[in-house]
């Protein structure tokens, strides 16, 4: 046996891990396959000093790791209060109509409100983000979601830029706002994530958002990411997180609104519309 292994093992013998006996931690497997570079049927022969049967996978396991089924609510047949409350929000029309068109966006039959779709790399939808277009404020997620796949709009061609938003209002209204400039709306990558992220109060030992790591996987050619998250205390923290726990191979550049709490608030006071309470946060 490895002295440096024994030697941890008898300082430490409350932390090794017998896998065959199913006793103790795992400490003692971390440091054979993490330090020493076993394998792990390697580290578990050197534990035990003998071969152990990995156990079988219960069914319950096998099933968690299966797609989820999107249920996406029935549509509409037509999306006029879809495009009145995304026109209301100054969203340009233009960036609607794209919406519609690629099927990211759709009025729901039920409730009307406007559905978000997020798809995969074969197209296939995978996620749902409910918006309400009545004067009561509603925001939900369609059953059978999967956070890895939020609202997005890709680059034209393959961009290198990724603009992150909180929301996908947010991102058609960054949007807005680039088509008014005169700019191409479309050059860059727009995504946004699935809910408010919540990194842990160590910052290092958060993990970056499942939707922006996805999203990076499948746009290898990304290099540079622009964060426009919100201006209150959970869109700095996150920004904050996300800039320390990406890794150095990434540009990442912190973006908030000019003014107001998030792009939305800065497209309308940009275009002169009214804020609740007549804030400008």
């Amino acid at each position: 046996m490895d002295m440096k292994f024994k030697q941890w093992a008898v300082k430490q013998p409350e932390q090794r891990h017998w896998w065959s006996r199913n006793i103790g931690g795992r400490s003692a497997l971390d440091y054979l396959i993490k330090v020493r570079g076993m394998s792990l049927p390697e580290a578990v022969i050197q534990i035990d000093g003998q071969a152990a049967v990995m156990p079988p996978v219960s069914s319950r396991v096998q099933e968690s790791t299966e797609t989820k089924k999107l249920l996406l609510p029935e549509k509409n047949e037509n999306n006029d209060r879809v495009i009145a409350y995304l026109r209301g929000r100054g969203i340009h029309r233009d960036i609607i109509d794209y919406c519609i068109q690629t099927k990211r966006l759709y009025e729901s039959r039920d409730y009307h409100n406007a559905v978000f779709i997020g798809f995969d790399q074969n197209c296939i939808p995978r996620y749902g983000t409910l918006r309400g277009t009545s004067v009561r404020r509603f925001v939900g997620e369609v059953n059978g979601s999967d956070k890895h796949f939020s609202f997005s709009i890709p680059a034209r061609n393959e961009g290198y830029k990724l603009h992150l938003f909180e929301s996908a209002i947010d991102l058609l209204s960054y949007g807005t706002l680039e088509l008014l400039s005169g700019r191409d709306w479309r050059q860059e990558n727009h995504l946004s994530l699935a809910g408010i992220y919540k990194p842990k109060q160590n910052i290092e030992e958060s993990t970056p958002p499942a939707a922006l790591m996805q999203f990076l996987k499948d746009h290898p050619y990304i290099y540079d990411i622009a964060l426009h998250l919100d201006n209150d205390t959970a869109g700095r923290l996150a920004a904050k997180a996300i800039q320390t726990i990406l890794p150095s191979n990434y540009v990442v550049s912190d973006e908030p609104p000019k003014r107001g709490k998030d792009y939305n608030d800065y497209l309308k006071i940009v275009l002169g519309i009214r804020l609740p309470n007549s804030i400008e946060r």
